[in-house]
Formats: C-alpha cells, sequence, structure tokens
C-alpha cells in the first residue's frame, strides 16, 4: 500500500492509504474514543464512540478509510452531544457495585463515563432478569455486560473459535419518543444494546472452545472474567512483572500481576496473566498455566555437594528446551570447559534441520514470522499440529483468513476440526504419515517458477504429470419450438377464442464430452478429491502474499535432509515466505548457542530430564532449580527475537550459575551471560537490563532484539532427492499434545485441569471397543505403556494422540524419532 498524508486535528500525519482512520490516529498518538473497536480485528460499530468528521461528513473512524489529503476533526459540538448521550445509554441500569467489580480499576465504563463528563442521567428502561452464568473458565455476568461485542470479534477474528455471539435479550422496547429526542448514533447504539446480550454459540450451557481466556482479557468492564480471578483482588493491589510466556515458542509477551499471598504469607503469589491484546493473543496455558514455580524455602547445601560430585564424575548433559538462552550458553561453557556431551534430542533434531536448510538457502535462519504472518492472506501449513504445536501460529493462519480475507491450505494427517471451524476458505488435507514429502514437490510444482528452479527438479516434477481423458458432463440450453394454446381475440366475431400458436423457448440440455486434462499423480499420493485443483484456483483469486509455516513433523521426519532442503528451494523460487515452527520453548535458542551430541555417555546430569543426577525445577530431581517464571533472562521465539523474561516468584535454593561458579566459570548474575550470547549465530551483545519489553500505539513491537540472519556458505548444489513411499501400516500414534498443555510445567499448574492418557476421537472411539476412562496397553516396535483413554472433541479421525506434557506417561518411549508410529491397543 502506498504511504499517504492526512491532517487529525491540524496534525499532519502518515499513514498508509486504505488504513482505518482509528489505527492512523493511535499510531501518531492522536485519541479518538472508542470501546468496541480492536485493532487486529474487523469493525463492529458496535459503539459508535468513535465519531469524527471526515472532510465535513461524520463517520466512524474505525470503519471509515483514510484517502490521501483527507481533513479529520475528532471532536464538534455535535460529536459531543453524541458521545456524551452514548455514555449516558452504557449507564443505564448498569450495577453501582464498582467497589466490588473484579474490573474495578481498569474499567473503561468508568474512564470514558468521566472521559465524556457524564454527571447526570436523561435516560431510562425497565431491566430484565440477568442472572450471572457460569461458563466453565469464564464466567459471565450479563448485568455488568455493555454488548460491546468485543469478546465476540476477538474470538473470531483473533482466536478462530467463534465460540460467542449476541444473542436476543428480551426487553421491552425503547420509547418511542426517545427517537426523536435523543442523538441519532446514541439512540442506535441503545436500540441495539437493549436488544442483545452475550451467549455460547453451540447453544450449550458450558464453553466449549479453545480455552484461551481472550474473550475476558478484551472485555471492557467485569462481565466476562476468569472464574479463577474473581474477587481474588483489586487491580490496584497487583504489580505487574513484564515477561515472556515459558510454555511454547511463540514467546508471547505476558505480564504476571502479583501481590502477596494473604495476611499471614508475604510471600508473592501470581494471581493472573495479562496480555497486550491489541497486538498479542494468548493461549490458554499462557494465561492459566502460571503457578509452575518451584518453592524452596533454603538452600540445600548436602544436595548441592552431591551436585558437584556429580559433575565431576558425568560425561553427559542431557536437558530439555524449557531453559533460557543463558543457561544454555553456561551448559556449552561447561562442555568447552570439561568436554561434556550435551544431549537433547528435540533440538538437536532441529539444528540439524536448520543446517540442512541452510546448505540450499544461504541464510542460518528462515526468512519470515508469525507478525508477518498475520498480514499474509494465502497461508500454507505442513507438518504442524497448529492448534497445539504453537496455537499462535494458529492465531496468525485465522487472523489472515477472517481480517485479510485470505485463504490457507492445511497438510497433515490427523483430522482437526478446529482448523476446519475457521472458515470455508481453508482447505484441508489430510495426507498419510510419511508422505510430507510428497506435500513439499506439490508445493514446488504448484508455486515455484519452472523457468528458475533446477532443471533436474523440473524434470522429476515433469514425470508426476501426464494427460488423460475424461468424460465431463455439461448443461447448456438448446433452443425448442413448441406448441401452445392461447387464447386471442377473433377480429371477424370480436369474441375470445382458444388457438394453436408455436411458441419458443431456451430449456437445459445435459450432454457428455470427452476432454483431455493434466493428471497429478502428486494428487493422488496425497490423497486429494477431484475438486482440489478448482477449490485452490479459487482460494487463490486475488492473492498476493504468500506464507509457508513447516512444523516439528519434518524435524524428526526419516528423511528431515530432504525436507530441508525442499523449503528452501520452495522459499528460493516461489512467491512463498518461510517460518519454521521450533518445538518448545527456547528449541532455537538451545540449537542455535550449544553444540549438540547425538549420543549420551556413560553417566549423566539430568537438567529438567532424567538423569543419574538429577537437576529439576520441577521439584522432583536430587537438587531443586528455579522454574522460568522464577528467572531472569531471555527466550529466542519462533520470531527470531531475544525476548527478555523476569521473576515473577521468589526462589530462594540453588541456581545452574552457582554450580558453574563453583566448577570454574565466574558470573554473579545468570544475566551476565546475556551479552556473551554467540555473535556468531546473530546474537547482540546487549546487557539485559538494555532489553525493552513493549509496544508502541501502533504495533510495534520493542522487545528484546531480532536475531541477525548469519548468512552461510553454499556449495551451490541444489538437488533433492526422490519422494519416498514409505507406508505406516496399524492404528497409528501420533506424538501431541492436548490444547493448553506443552511440559511438565503446564500439567504442574492449578488452573489447566487436562487429563493425563491416551486421546481418541470421539469418531475412534464410536468405531471401536473403547470406551472413555478405560485402561488400555499401547505397544509399539520400540516400547510400551500402560494409560487411561481420554475422549478429545478438539481431534477427528482415527489417530490416536500420546501426550508429552505427563513424563510419567513415559510415551517418548514408543517412538524413534518421528512423531508418528504404528502400535497395537489393546484393553488392560
Amino acid at each position: 500500500m502506498n504511504k499517504i498524508s492526512i491532517n487529525i486535528d491540524g496534525k499532519e500525519i502518515q499513514t498508509q492509504e486504505g488504513e482505518y482512520i482509528l489505527n492512523a490516529a493511535r499510531a501518531n498518538d492522536i485519541f479518538i474514543p472508542a470501546i468496541c473497536y480492536l485493532t487486529r480485528c474487523s469493525p463492529t460499530l458496535a459503539c459508535r464512540l468513535c465519531l469524527v468528521e471526515a472532510d465535513g461528513k461524520q463517520v466512524y473512524a474505525c470503519n471509515a478509510k483514510s484517502k490521501e489529503g483527507m481533513n479529520i476533526t475528532t471532536s464538534t459540538e455535535n460529536i459531543i452531544k453524541e458521545r456524551r448521550a452514548i455514555m449516558e445509554v452504557y449507564d443505564v441500569n448498569h450495577p453501582l457495585q464498582c467497589g466490588v467489580c473484579d474490573q474495578s480499576g481498569e474499567c473503561e465504563l468508568q474512564n470514558y463515563t468521566l472521559e465524556m463528563g457524564v454527571d447526570a442521567q436523561n435516560y431510562a428502561v425497565k431491566d430484565v432478569n440477568r442472572k450471572d452464568i457460569d461458563w466453565g473458565h469464564i464466567h459471565y455476568n450479563p448485568g455488568l455486560c455493555i454488548v460491546c461485542e468485543r469478546c465476540v470479534t476477538a474470538c473470531k477474528d483473533m482466536i478462530g473459535d467463534n465460540s460467542l455471539k449476541t444473542v436476543p435479550r428480551g426487553a421491552d422496547a425503547l420509547e418511542a419518543e426517545y427517537k426523536e429526542s435523543m442523538p441519532k448514533d446514541a439512540y442506535a447504539m441503545w436500540n441495539k444494546l437493549n436488544k442483545s446480550l452475550i451467549g455460547l454459540t453451540s447453544g450449550e450451557e458450558m464453553l466449549d472452545c479453545t480455552s484461551c481466556g481472550e474473550c475476558a482479557a478484551v472485555c471492557p468492564v467485569g462481565a466476562l472474567v476468569d472464574t479463577h480471578f474473581i474477587y481474588t483482588s483489586n487491580a490496584w493491589e497487583l504489580k505487574q512483572i513484564p515477561a515472556t510466556c515459558g510454555h511454547c515458542s511463540a514467546g508471547c509477551q505476558i505480564s504476571y500481576d502479583v501481590k502477596h499471598t494473604g495476611i499471614d504469607n508475604t510471600d508473592d503469589k501470581i494471581y493472573r496473566v495479562m496480555n497486550e491484546w491489541n497486538y498479542v493473543s494468548l493461549c490458554g496455558a499462557g494465561r492459566y498455566g502460571f503457578d509452575y514455580q518451584n518453592r524452596v524455602e533454603a538452600k540445600d547445601t548436602a544436595a548441592f555437594s552431591k551436585a558437584l560430585e556429580a559433575f565431576k564424575k558425568a560425561d553427559t548433559i542431557k536437558f530439555t528446551s524449557t531453559i533460557t538462552n543463558e543457561e544454555a550458553l553456561v551448559l556449552q561453557k561447561l562442555k568447552e570447559k570439561f568436554g561434556y556431551k550435551l544431549v537433547n534430542s528435540e533440538a538437536k533434531a532441529f539444528q540439524t534441520f536448520l543446517n540442512d536448510y541452510s546448505q540450499v538457502s544461504g541464510t542460518k535462519l528462515y526468512g519470515y514470522d508469525l507478525e508477518a504472518t498475520h498480514n499474509a492472506n494465502f497461508v500454507i501449513s505442513v507438518g504442524a499440529a497448529l492448534k497445539s504445536d504453537n496455537p499462535n501460529a494458529r492465531y496468525a493462519l485465522n487472523n489472515s483468513v477472517t481480517v485479510n480475507k485470505g485463504a490457507g491450505l492445511y497438510f497433515h494427517p490427523v483430522k482437526d476440526p478446529i482448523i476446519e471451524g475457521l472458515g470455508k476458505s481453508i482447505m484441508t488435507m489430510y495426507h498419510a504419515p510419511l508422505q510430507e514429502e510428497a506435500v513439499l514437490y506439490l508445493i514446488l510444482d504448484l508455486f515455484a517458477d519452472k523457468e528458475k528452479l533446477p532443471s533436474e527438479i523440473v524434470s522429476y516434477l515433469a514425470s508426476f504429470h501426464s494427460q488423460k481423458t475424461v468424460a465431463l458432463e455439461e448443461i447448456i440450453k438448446e433452443e425448442v419450438t413448441e406448441i401452445v394454446k392461447v387464447m386471442k381475440k377473433n377480429e371477424e366475431s370480436g369474441e375470445e377464442e382458444e388457438v394453436e400458436e408455436e411458441k419458443k423457448k431456451m430449456v437445459p440440455k445435459k450432454i457428455t464430452k470427452e476432454v483431455v486434462v493434466d493428471d497429478n499423480r502428486l494428487l493422488d499420493i496425497l490423497g486429494a478429491d477431484e475438486k482440489f485443483m478448482e477449490d485452490l484456483e479459487k482460494n487463490l483469486a486475488k492473492k498476493e502474499s504468500f506464507v509457508l509455516i513447516a512444523g516439528a513433523d519434518l524435524y524428526t521426519h526419516p528423511n528431515s535432509k530432504n525436507l530441508a532442503r525442499l523449503l528452501a528451494l520452495i522459499e528460493k523460487y516461489s512467491a512463498f515466505e518461510l517460518v519454521m515452527i521450533p518445538a518448545l520453548t527456547n528449541s532455537l535458542g538451545v540449537s542455535l548457542i550449544c553444540e549438540l551430541d547425538d549420543e549420551a555417555g556413560s553417566y549423566a546430569i539430568g537438567y529438567n530430564t532424567k538423569g543419574d543426577f538429577t537437576l529439576s525445577a520441577l521439584g522432583d530431581g536430587d537438587l531443586d532449580m528455579p522454574a522460568i517464571n522464577q528467572q531472569e533472562g531471555t527466550l529466542t521465539s519462533i520470531n527470531k527475537r531475544v525476548n527478555p523474561t523476569n521473576a515473577a516468584i521468589g526462589y530462594k535454593g540453588y541456581e545452574l550459575n552457582d554450580i558453574a561458579n563453583e566448577l570454574g566459570l565466574k558470573a554473579e548474575l545468570v544475566v551476565d551471560y546475556t551479552k556473551m550470547l554467540p555473535t556468531s549465530k546473530g546474537f547482540k551483545t546487549r546487557e539485559f537490563d538494555s532489553l525493552p519489553n513493549h509496544y508502541d500505539n501502533d504495533g510495534t513491537e520493542h522487545r528484546g532484539y531480532l536475531l541477525d540472519n548469519v548468512a552461510v556458505a553454499v556449495s551451490g548444489d541444489e538437488s533433492v532427492a526422490a519422494i519416498s513411499c514409505e507406508k505406516m501400516e496399524g492404528t497409528l500414534i501420533y506424538m501431541a499434545n492436548p490444547v493448553r498443555q506443552f511440559t511438565p510445567f503446564t500439567y504442574k499448574t492449578t488452573n489447566l485441569d487436562e487429563a493425563s492418557g491416551v486421546y481418541m476421537s470421539e469418531e475412534f472411539l464410536s468405531k471401536s471397543d473403547f470406551n472413555e476412562g478405560e485402561s488400555v496397553r499401547v505397544k509399539s516396535q520400540s516400547g510400551e505403556l500402560v494409560a487411561n483413554i481420554v475422549s478429545d472433541n478438539k481431534i477427528s479421525g482415527d489417530i490416536v494422540l500420546l501426550p508429552t506434557f505427563d513424563s510419567k506417561l513415559n510415551s517418548e518411549a514408543l517412538f524413534s524419532d518421528y512423531r508418528f508410529v504404528a502400535a497395537s491397543i489393546e484393553k488392560v
């Protein structure tokens, strides 16, 4: 889009052509009141407070688009009257319970009532009975609801659950005189408000969604509140600790809201998590999975001495990627000093995949991020269970479809009703496991510039094509003549009489004709239906910004090297930008910082994973460690951003840095390593305390810093291997977590109550002899386990899920590397 100049209240500003006036004003620190509008969502015009005058005409700033030279006035005598009347209407029948309302102190209704100078009430209407409703993790108080519809919009445009809607209020109609006596927009807003409340699209009594809590976060009043937070604290008592979510690789900006536990306990407690919802959305784990801290009251000197002895004995350190960049650097320095093997299989797979990708791409990292994906209008996802692997990737896909009028193509073996529910412009192709190579070859075939693509690859793609003759039925219109009887006046007698005459008309006729069409065998391999290409062509119309999201299924695939090279070719020779989803919290940071090994030695230290001697922030090891919400440090996100996080809860035990110092590394604080992160891998020499963590009004992110995408020397070899058509026989098991669970840290939290077990779809259970709650034995060539069946309506089809969030389940024992495995399941 082109940059243009507009004038708001005498201030000349620059904005994008077609940008909403309200967004342009906010980006330039110009205040226009608005309650219903959310920056990343489509406008609803529910509140009408954003009235402005543009080139002499009253318009709504949330819905009116900027044009070159436009002259805008944000406040006139009539607009002031309208806004005051609107706020008076919002206050009609609003309960006077501010002193105990959970939103008091941060309530937009309070703020705007004062801003508009409402000191009297001129309107009244009979109220209706509006009882509180418990929707599960969300509590709805319709008596406080102003029906701004922000919750509905956020659920639809940001998240994609579409779980909320407006429903009839059942109130009496407004008195007719108000239509004549009230300001026009205030009356229109009140008339709509008086007819509506918020309800569930499912018609059920409880919310059945992905439980992200974004609806409560965006609520401007106390109508929607997280159930766990009701009547626990006043907003002004809470201290905000800026941080980064430690659960998945999205690296979402969050604020831990903290105060003392109680009168008799002065220890800090996290009461809730908040987010900058205009710019980033949280998943349920980020919002509700906050109390995973490891409470330690004192340093265990005996255990510390044993840890030092274990480090002197060990030849290996095994660890997970739920650690900070600084801790990863400490481990790397210990490797360099003592020769330890560093074993982290998940990060090693990603590290190897990135290295294979870079041999063709010429850069260390992929080129795009999720922020830019929001603004694309055609998105493909391959190798990722988006809703659980990285919920913000799913939000980006949804936002692209709903707000940008985009379309998407979702490739995965596991059927996903959540993805299907994002809209009609999302095409899903549920291919068999191990067919990811065919998917990437199909993308190359459909979208790559064949004139630039290496000739041997063009030839290979051509080998999948052939021509075939098919019979197509077509409806044509054919002219026919028929004899009809009509009444006509006899010219001699002057009387009406019935006569016959010819009448011509066009009638439909079905014909069959033979046509020669292209037959693409790649579509057959993937099981595409006959309408795939036709639907794809429709969805590609007027699309100009393309993104490919690649997930963790690819990194552990038996032919991961070939997949990495194919991704690089797609990025290089097509219009697609590339994003890769790191599997865990800091997989990208760990893969860049640490020199990882394939195999462990004879004696291993485990860090947040089982070892011969275990350091654990989960409280289940030989020496306690702090959890991420008890640490300062940085995490590297999917967006290639090094984000700072801060300690929300105190910790009185030993840290990894204490061990490192005893072993000869010297740093007073672990964040002293922040400035030492390797610049050769794209990090920068920044002090931890210099790292910002906020957004500008225009959505510009100031959080930490972006990694440099380091150039890598390439040989010029862009060859790729042929498709391997392996098949998996038997019941298929997929290693993936349910919505809201990621690791043992999320499993530890109070408000995330997903059950551990074998997850089966309702469809699978209906066709089997299994029942929810039954105990079953799952056995593969690699191992076996016994667990209870959990019914999950967030998946469908015949593939069973085994989660990793419960370490006692030991799901990984059934898998070799790839996330899919064939197994037998039998009742115990």
